[in-house]
Order: C-alpha cells, then sequence, then structure tokens
C-alpha cells in the first residue's frame, strides 16, 4: 500500500488534490493512504519525530509556518525515495525545484491537464524500483541488489563495480554487459567507464554529473550531449 501526504495550507485545494489522487489511484487499482495537512510544520513534526513515512508528496511552496522548498529539503534526509510534487502558481521556483530532484513541478493552472499523468508516472516508477533488482550470481554466491539502491557503476579492470547505497559489489563482467543486463531505462553511460543512475543524478555541472550523495563523475564529451538529452527526456515532464 502507498502511503501518500498532500500539503496545502488552503484546505479546498488540498481537497481539491486528494480527490484527484482518489480518482487516479483507483483508476490504477493502487491501494493507498491518504493524509492531508494544512500545516507544513505538523507535517515536517509527523516525519522527522514520530517516524512518519510517506511514498508520494503533493505540496504547495508557498505556505506559512515552512515553505514547500524547505520542507522538501528538511525531510530529504528522513524519506531519501520519496516523491515530491510542487504544485504551485510560480514558475519561477522550478530550477529550485530541479536542484532539491522534485519529481514533478506543476503549475496550479495545469493540475487538471498535468496532475494525473504525474501520479501515473510517480507509481509506476514507485512500483519498479520495488521489484527491479541486479541478481549477482556464482558458485557459492548470490546477491541482489535493488535498481533504486544503485548509484552508478564504474569499470575496476576485468571487474564491474556497481557503487549502490549500502557499498560497492563487484561482478567479473564488463560494463556493456552489465548495461545490457540492467535492460533498464534509468541507467545510462555518461563515458566508456561509467554507467549512472538518472533517478540519483542532481544536476549535470562542469561536463560532469553530480550525484545526490556529492560524488562527482566525468562525462566525455562524446556522451555528453546524449547524456543531457536523456536528464531532459527523463525530468522534461517535471516543468
Amino acid at each position: 500500500m502507498l502511503h501518500i501526504a498532500v500539503c496545502d495550507d488552503e484546505k479546498k485545494l488540498a481537497d481539491s488534490n486528494r480527490t484527484v489522487l482518489e480518482s487516479v489511484l483507483k483508476e490504477l487499482g493502487e491501494p493507498a493512504e491518504i493524509t492531508v495537512y494544512t500545516d507544513s510544520s505538523n507535517l515536517l513534526y509527523d516525519i522527522t519525530e514520530d517516524g512518519f513515512h510517506y511514498d508520494l508528496l503533493l505540496s504547495d511552496i508557498e505556505m506559512p509556518q515552512i515553505s514547500g522548498m524547505e520542507l522538501a529539503e528538511k525531510i530529504k534526509s528522513f524519506l531519501p525515495e520519496i516523491r515530491i510534487f510542487f504544485i504551485t502558481s510560480h514558475i519561477e521556483y522550478a530550477i529550485d525545484a530541479f536542484e532539491l530532484s522534485i519529481f514533478r513541478y506543476i503549475p496550479k493552472s495545469e493540475i487538471e491537464k498535468r496532475l494525473p499523468s504525474a501520479i501515473k508516472d510517480a507509481v509506476s516508477l514507485i512500483n519498479i524500483e520495488a521489484d527491479k533488482s541486479y541478481v549477482i550470481q556464482s558458485k557459492g554466491r548470490f546477491e541482489k541488489i535493488p535498481f533504486k539502491n544503485i548509484l552508478y557503476i564504474e569499470r575496476d579492470g576485468k571487474n564491474a563495480a556497481i557503487n549502490t547505497t549500502d557499498g560497492i559489489s563487484k561482478v567479473r563482467k564488463s560494463l556493456q554487459t552489465v548495461f545490457d543486463e540492467l535492460n533498464c531505462e534509468e541507467f545510462i553511460f555518461i563515458d566508456r567507464g561509467y554507467i549512472v543512475n538518472l533517478i540519483h543524478i542532481m544536476q549535470i555541472k562542469n561536463n560532469a554529473a553530480v550525484m545526490k550523495n556529492g560524488t562527482v563523475l566525468p562525462i566525455s564529451r562524446s556522451h555528453l550531449q546524449t547524456v543531457k538529452e536523456k536528464i531532459n527526456s527523463y525530468w522534461g515532464k517535471m516543468i
């Protein structure tokens, strides 16, 4: 079951967003528990102090007490995998939303048009990440690594070193072989020696991929344009 929070200081808008959520989730046959907040400080307290878990958050940006931007920044360390939608009238926040790895940025004027598809995309991604894993199997060894935990994969001699949120696992295969076995659009080559997981890229800066954990990986000149295009495509629906 999905756990979803809706946060907007205007109760009418919060309830309206909840109605859209319920309609889309019913269509998908996806069970969910939806909690509505009209005070962002209450939501922050529930997450940071009481340990509430949410898979999705639909939040306004301009709110009293704690803004949506502040809220997102503070809860990311507690719920790093949460998918956050910003729903606002202020398009100038879009760049900051990207820096915070916001899943979607939806103008209030286009809620009916864009929110349903954004919800479907988020649910689909959550289900993919929950189900898909890379399996390393050899004599005396069996290891299952969830796709969502893979940050990047680098060439290490004749091995492929899989860097994850939990450490490093090595497999005696070429990067191309591992890439083919992953067979998932979230993984892309940024250099002959690196495969990265798009969901963990924070930004592209100075011909390098800056990952959410702070790691900076070089992007080769021959891959740069393709990498930018794939990232723009992946995040294109956000703005």
